[in-house]
Formats: C-alpha cells, sequence, structure tokens
C-alpha cells in the first residue's frame, strides 16, 4: 500500500463518488470542550464510505472478470457499496450478509440489484460460503478491508480530509475514524501522512468489540470474544486485518473505545444540530470526539461520520435519548 495507490483511485473515482463535506456547529465545540469538524461520509452514495472502495475494487477489473461478476461479504455498508459499483458497470454481484443485519441494509443491497445470500454469524462461517460460491460460480471475491484497492479507496477520504482541513488552516489535529477491519482508518492514515502529516489517524470502536485499540496496545493483533450483539454492525469484526494493521500500527494513535448510549447520544447531536442522519457504528468517532474529552491533548478534532444506514426503531431510540 502506497500514496500513488489512493491517488489512482481517486482518479478512478473522479466523477461518480462525491466529495463530502466537513461540517461544524458551535454546539459540538461546547460539548467537546475544543473545534470538532465533522467529515460527513454518511452523505457518500448508498450512505456509506464503503462506496469509494467498491468502486476502487471493481473499477480495476478486467472486462472478463465484470462480466463474471463478483462476491463481497458484509453487514451492509460494503454490500451496498459493491452492489451499486458492479452495476454501474453491469457486472453480477453477490452478497453474504448476516440474517441479524439491518433490514434496511439488506432491502437495499437487493433493491441495487445484487443478489443476496443471508448466513448465521453464530453457526456459520462467510468465508467457507463465500469461497464455494466463487468457486463454483468464477466469481471475484471482493473484501471489505483487507484488500488493497479497498484500502485505496477509502484513503480517497484522507485525501479530500487533507485538503479541507489546509483550507481552513487546521494542520495539527487527531481525526477520528470508525473502525472495523480497519481499511477506512489505515486508507485515511496513508493519506494523511502524505498530505497532512499534522493530522493524526485515531481508531474509534464499541466497547466489547475494541480489537483494533488492544491490538494497537499489545502490539499484536487482538480477536474479539463475540461476533455480534451490537448496535454497532457496521465495525463489528473479529479481528483487525493482516493488511491493515501494519499500517495502524506505524501511523495511528491509541484507540478510543465508547458506549453504544454514546453512539446514540451522538446521533442525536448530529441530527439536532448538523441535520444528518447516522448509524450507531457511523456515530462512533464523533462519540469518542464529543463525550471523551481526556482523550485528546489539541484544540481542535476531526470526526468521520462513516454511515447512515440505519433501521428507523434504531434511530427513533437515539432521538430518545435527547
Amino acid at each position: 500500500m502506497n500514496i500513488d495507490m489512493i491517488r489512482a483511485a481517486a482518479t478512478r473515482l473522479a466523477g461518480h463518488a462525491r466529495r463530502t463535506p466537513i461540517l461544524t456547529s458551535p454546539f459540538l465545540d461546547e460539548i467537546a470542550g475544543r473545534r470538532v469538524f465533522v467529515k460527513a461520509e454518511c452523505l457518500q452514495h448508498t450512505g456509506s464510505f464503503k462506496f469509494r472502495g467498491g468502486w476502487s475494487a471493481v473499477s480495476a477489473l478486467t472486462d472478463n472478470a465484470l462480466k463474471t461478476g463478483v462476491i463481497a461479504f458484509s453487514s451492509g455498508n460494503h454490500a451496498q457499496g459493491v452492489a451499486l459499483a458492479a452495476r454501474e458497470h453491469g457486472a453480477p454481484a453477490v452478497i453474504i450478509m448476516p440474517a441479524d443485519a439491518p433490514v434496511v441494509k439488506i432491502e437495499n443491497t437487493r433493491a441495487l440489484g445484487a443478489e443476496v445470500v443471508l448466513y448465521d454469524r453464530a453457526t456459520e462461517d462467510r468465508d467457507e460460503i463465500g469461497a464455494r460460491l466463487a468457486s463454483a460460480r468464477g466469481l471475484t471475491l471482493i473484501k471489505p478491508y483487507d484488500e488493497p484497492l479497498v484500502i485505496a479507496g477509502q484513503g480517497t477520504t484522507g485525501l479530500e480530509i487533507a485538503e479541507d482541513m489546509n483550507a481552513l488552516g487546521v494542520t495539527d489535529a487527531d481525526v477520528m475514524v470508525c473502525c472495523g477491519g480497519g481499511g477506512l482508518t489505515s486508507g485515511i492514515a496513508l493519506a494523511l501522512a502524505a498530505d497532512a502529516p499534522g493530522l493524526r489517524v485515531r481508531p474509534a470502536e464499541p466497547e466489547e468489540f475494541d480489537d483494533v485499540t488492544r491490538s494497537l496496545a499489545s502490539g499484536k493483533i487482538e480477536r474479539n470474544t463475540r461476533l455480534g450483539g451490537s448496535l454497532c454492525d457496521a465495525i463489528v469484526t473479529p479481528q483487525p486485518g493482516n493488511l491493515t494493521f501494519p499500517i495502524m500500527q506505524a501511523l495511528c494513535g491509541p484507540g478510543v473505545v465508547v458506549t453504544e448510549t454514546e453512539c446514540l447520544r451522538a446521533m442525536a447531536v448530529a441530527f439536532d444540530r448538523l441535520k444528518i442522519v447516522v448509524e450507531p457504528g457511523g456515530a462512533a468517532a464523533l462519540a469518542a470526539a464529543l463525550f471523551h474529552p481526556d482523550a485528546f491533548a489539541g484544540d481542535a478534532v476531526v470526526a468521520v461520520t462513516t454511515g447512515g444506514n440505519v433501521d428507523p426503531a434504531v434511530f427513533k431510540m437515539a432521538l430518545e435519548t435527547m
């Protein structure tokens, strides 16, 4: 992985991905006790940064691979990103999703033209299912985070952050990123190391699913004991990726662990003050910035709200925390 791959992905994404805005509010600054800048990736196509990685990977495939089709596994956001990218390239897509994924994500993935295969997280192995289907149909696997082309696509978020924060005169800040397997976190870290070295990436994770935070602290890959059962489904993964962890280890600061309640509160604040809809996992970075002031030393923090695909019942739960 290197900055040239991210710049190449940016070229392929030009005219296809949205350049998402940096949002601010004095009310957020007051809660956090410092300036808060929100990179609203929840406004990206399919409601998540995952479109960047999906398009980056699909757009790099050969004509023969596109004709045969792609396969991916995801709790929903990578699923939709790959499904839309595949549809725009005329390629069939098979998406393996956990049966307990939010209904809105399953329905949206089907609406984008993908074939959805559901599995039980507790009793079935998604990797085995994916390998079997890929082999039987000749499909190209697009991994959700441990894939260079996907990391490169996610890293284009970092190129935009670097440009926008420089324009705002902010050259020294922590950049909180909602972190699952580390594709977005490592991609942004690579981009900022090249274009804005004063901006330091740090992962935000939910309690009981803080494998990256623990891995960075111990210096080796740590695994979660549970694989599901969190409102923050979008960033629940077994462990950091083999490609992503060394990048995060070299370039990221320590992680911040947040509670589900803090994520729900951050969702409510984002809706009330910024007028954006964020899902629980996509709000972890903002929750860290708002409700963990002692975790930061500087006067500014950037929080990436990574996704907005939330079921109405969960969003109602968030609003009730206000």
